[in-house]
């Protein structure tokens, strides 16, 4: 069986795609590009990161038009280091990572990133539908180790979106390494998703199904 992604879930991980891209930076205005601390408070980080990625988008006309390897370098430098993949990964393909040698667990993470690469290059194209962007106050605990920054994207022709991201403390600071759009969690998503192409074609079956597709 093909792997594929319905086109209501490939809508659905476009929002994804630009509120991660876009970072839920406050408003629309150009921000100068700034370090990122990743032990500020969360709802900061995760300002702060959109905010680097917004200008970075804005300064690279490729990407918008769909240049992968611009959005590859662009990911890169701005999101990626922000973002636990292999967490996301392994949550993703459940019960089946153990199952898993550490060579194919390193091919799935690197299928998985350019299934998410290659969706940015139509999220992007879409980047005038957002109108405003808006981080809520955080009112976790400050000290917890895995926590969930709300927001909310407002769109030019349709209603608000809710936009959570969920993020972990790492040694490093912190890391995001979920996202749910109006009540859907990426991970949970593509576990379903995962779970029966591996049930059906096993591990190497999954890699070889998401890499035809980033072809």
């Amino acid at each position: 069986m093909r792997f594929s992604i319905s086109a209501k879930v490939v809508r659905w991980f476009q929002h994804a795609v630009l509120a991660s891209f876009l970072g839920l930076a406050v408003g629309t205005a150009a921000h100068a590009q700034k370090p990122v601390d990743t032990r500020a408070a969360p709802n900061q980080f995760v300002e702060t990161v959109g905010n680097n990625a917004l200008q970075a988008l804005r300064n690279a006309p490729a990407a918008q038009q769909g240049d992968l390897n611009r959005i590859n370098e662009l990911v890169d430098q701005y999101v990626l280091p922000y973002v636990n993949l292999e967490k996301t990964t392994r949550l993703a393909a459940g019960r089946y990572w153990r199952q898993a040698s550490p060579q194919q667990q390193q091919q799935l993470v690197d299928a998985f990133k350019g299934t998410l690469i290659r969706t940015y290059s139509g999220a992007l194209s879409k980047v005038d539908q957002i109108s405003s962007l808006n981080i809520l106050p955080f009112h976790g605990d400050p000290q917890a180790d895995d926590v969930v920054v709300r927001s909310t994207i407002s769109q030019r022709n349709g209603p608000p979106v809710g936009v959570d991201y969920r993020l972990e403390k790492t040694p490093e600071g912190w890391k995001i390494y979920d996202l749910n759009i109006e009540g859907i969690w990426l991970i949970q998503n593509y576990r379903n998703q995962f779970a029966q192409q591996i049930s059906q074609n096993g591990i190497d079956g999954l890699i070889q199904a998401l890499n035809q597709q980033n072809r």
